[in-house]
């Protein structure tokens, strides 16, 4: 499916799940990534004959999904459990196991439209081999995939079944904001055990090594029950669910506890027909503390456990929000979740970033920076408060990963085929790893590493220096579908173009890729000329197109045509570089590039005028007489001031106040702040047409303009944000 009917379907369905998104959190307990569209409540008053096929590996999970589509429904006679030898009657609304339904897949006789509708929660399982003969047999209208955790820990690609699209998403801060899960107050506990030696192996620790420290003695025990009797109100009134790194940790966990005259037992894959027995005396507090492995993480709904305690580090981020969502669920009488994280010192690899990015959510703010502030962008009700030596434990690895050199990364490179079965591509690589494109090309081109790991062979060196410095100074600094859609089309040709066959709008595209690429004329005769020599080198080209794919993938806006009285390829919402736009708006000349700097690019002959804007403006950067006021009042109004010597009587301020009776084009553009967090300069999201409302003042002046598409939500936040009360 191409970008933009990706992107539309994904905007229709972002609709429908902010219109019935309470429904599938109480559907499927944690807050979830909803990969494609679905009405959980109307689809059976709206087509009577719609079949649903609800499919999940758990027997818990199917029970709780049915009888939440009774209540929704009104109706309770709706579905037919297919699990554990029940058979349904007529396979309209099922709610099949997908072991059940694997070992049935060869003799049902339905056709491969009989269901209308197929969810599939845990989705993140769907890569597995169970999994795939569902899929091949039915072709449903509508297949909607549910999980709390889309990033699988083996890092398969789990969205190729979904038009690689994640439709909407309530992450764990959104879901805390509003209140549909219980806070937590999370406490980082300084671990004696040192794990900074212990072997790394296929993404983490080598499970025997951590249990042999664990368990080799007593001492750590005791430090765990001290920490309890710090943090905790009562240790002997607590519902605590304790995760272990082995069966053996969680045994010896369970008996130094009861030694030490705590209730404690624990739970593990070979002791599994006690399960429900455990469960009951764990919910009625004849156990506190149960010790577990994996066995907890999804399908079980205990919603009055108080207390998690993390006594082994958590490699997989899957596993940890699994982990820590087992204690999220609302329950009368809970005020709040206890964490309690034992943090040892821990090898480079071991990702402390991605967890803590995950509890605060997307804020502007470095985590590193987070976590030295002591939170200040947590959720409603939530605290994280790191014991000084945690603290110190995770601050340096975070510091020892931002901060990786071309060595550290070379390494990693080399590695990457023994800590996974994934092959190894940049995409992969960034994945697995959790290393942005930013930090990749500040230490070199991608091919270029992988060529001195010996990953691949050597390659030609012509035009590398130009590419890499495209890549990481200007396309990462960029966000627009058809503006990389425009360049991989030409990389796929090999850059071979013939410009009088281009529209004006591609002519216009192929000036923004030269000065990308080449700066300047660079010696060229043509612009044809100058875009040809850009696919000289094959690899290179292959670098450029698997880049691009990357960038567009994680575009999660619908750019938007402007309608003017000329032609220029930039759409609205879409982020650029200072020269893509005055190239786009023709300011650059192929043999002459534009020595404009200022914030305001006036376009005679297009009788236009560009604003460019930077909220974020400090004396550093700007002079005391250029640090104007620019915020947004409302998403569809913008307060900015002019130059200190505009007057609304005459000349340039009355131009902009009289713009419109004169057919005078005002665009805007903004920018947050000058450079990003990796130090990159940062592109402009082009806001379109902006109409004057009023003003008041003089040199500068202060106008109010008008927009005339509402300015993107993280935008408008960030510019609000921005007004002086």
């Amino acid at each position: 499916m191409f970008q933009k009917e990706i992107l539309e379907k994904l905007e229709a369905e972002r609709e429908i799940h902010n219109r019935f998104k309470n429904l599938i959190v109480a559907a499927t307990g944690l807050g979830k990534t909803v990969i494609s569209g679905f009405d959980y409540k109307n689809f059976k008053k709206k087509s009577p004959t719609a079949r649903l096929l609800f499919v999940a590996h758990r027997k818990e999970i199917l029970q709780q999904a049915q009888a939440t589509f009774q209540g929704i429904l009104r109706d309770n006679n709706f579905g037919e459990l297919w699990v554990d030898g029940s058979e349904p009657e007529k396979y309209d609304y099922v709610f099949a196991s997908v072991q059940t339904l694997k070992n049935k897949i060869n003799s049902l006789r339905l056709s491969e439209s009989f269901y209308d509708f197929i969810i599939i929660d845990e989705v993140h399982h769907i890569a597995a081999s169970s999994y795939r003969p569902i899929l091949t047999r039915f072709k449903p209208k509508i297949l909607l995939g549910l999980t709390a955790t889309p990033e699988r820990m083996d890092g398969e690609d789990i969205l190729k079944d979904f038009c690689d699209t994640i439709a909407a998403e309530i992450r764990l801060p959104e879901a805390l904001n509003l209140k549909w899960l219980c806070p937590f107050q999370y406490f980082g506990i300084t671990d004696s055990v040192d794990l900074s030696k212990t072997t790394w192996q296929n993404g983490k620790y080598l499970p025997s090594e951590l249990t042999k420290l664990y368990t080799q003695n007593d001492k750590r025990v005791g430090e765990i029950i001290s920490t309890l009797y710090k943090y905790l109100k009562d240790i002997n009134d607590v519902r605590a669910l304790c995760f272990c790194v082995t069966q053996e940790h969680a045994q010896f966990m369970a008996e130094k506890f009861c030694l030490a005259g705590l209730k404690a037992d624990y739970l593990v894959s070979s002791r599994n027909e006690l399960r429900e027995e455990l469960r009951r005396r764990f919910s009625k507090k004849e156990i506190n503390y149960l010790f577990v492995v994996d066995i907890f993480n999804e399908g079980i709904d205990i919603p009055d456990i108080d207390t998690v305690l993390f006594l082994r580090p958590t490699e997989s981020l899957t596993v940890f929000l699994q982990q820590l969502g087992r204690g999220l669920r609302l329950s009368e009488g809970k005020d709040c979740l206890t964490v309690l994280d034992f943090v040892g010192n821990s090898r480079p690899e071991y990702d402390f970033e991605g967890k803590f990015r995950a509890l605060v959510g997307k804020t502007k703010t470095p985590i590193q920076k987070e976590i030295e502030d002591d939170f200040p962008h947590l959720p409603l009700g939530c605290a994280i408060v790191l014991e000084k030596k945690a603290k110190t434990f995770i601050l340096e690895n975070i510091r020892r990963a931002t901060s990786l050199n071309r060595n550290q990364l070379l390494t990693k490179i080399k590695n990457f085929k023994h800590q996974t079965t994934l092959p190894l591509s940049l995409k992969n690589f960034s994945n697995f790893y959790h290393i942005p494109l930013q930090l990749i090309y500040k230490r070199g081109g991608w091919k270029r590493l992988c060529v001195l790991c010996g990953e691949i062979e050597d390659f030609p060196q012509i035009n590398e220096n130009e590419i890499y410095r495209a890549i990481n100074k200007k396309w990462l600094s960029c966000s627009s579908n058809s503006y990389f859609q425009f360049v991989i089309s030409l990389a796929q040709k090999q850059f071979n173009i013939s410009l009088h066959k281009l529209s004006e709008e591609e002519r216009a595209m192929c000036l923004m890729l030269h000065f990308d690429i080449w700066q300047s004329s660079d010696g060229f005769i043509s612009l044809e000329e100058s875009i040809k020599a850009i696919g000289k080198n094959m690899i290179l080209n292959e670098e450029i197109i698997e880049v691009l794919g990357i960038l567009i993938d994680k575009i999660d806006f619908l750019e938007r045509k402007i309608n003017l009285p000329y032609s220029q390829p930039l759409q609205i919402h879409s982020r650029y570089t200072r020269d893509q736009i005055l190239a786009a708006f023709g300011d650059h000349k192929f043999d002459r590039k534009s020595s404009n700097r200022e914030g305001v690019v006036n376009l005679e002959s297009k009788n236009t005028e560009l604003l460019l804007v930077t909220l974020e403006k400090s004396e550093e950067d700007y002079s005391p007489t250029t640090l104007y006021n620019d915020y947004a009042v409302s998403d569809i109004m913008f307060h900015w001031q002019s130059q200190n010597s505009a007057k609304p009587e005459d000349g340039k301020g009355q131009s902009y106040i009289d713009h419109q009776k004169n057919s005078k084009l005002i665009l805007l553009f903004i920018r947050e702040r000058n450079t990003d967090e990796f130090g990159n300069t940062m592109g402009y999201v082009f806001l379109g047409l902006s109409n004057y409302k009023e003003h008041y003042g003089s040199k500068p002046i202060s106008i109010t303009w008008e927009l005339s598409e509402p300015m993107p939500p993280y935008l408008w936040k960030d510019s609000a944000k921005m007004a002086i009360g």
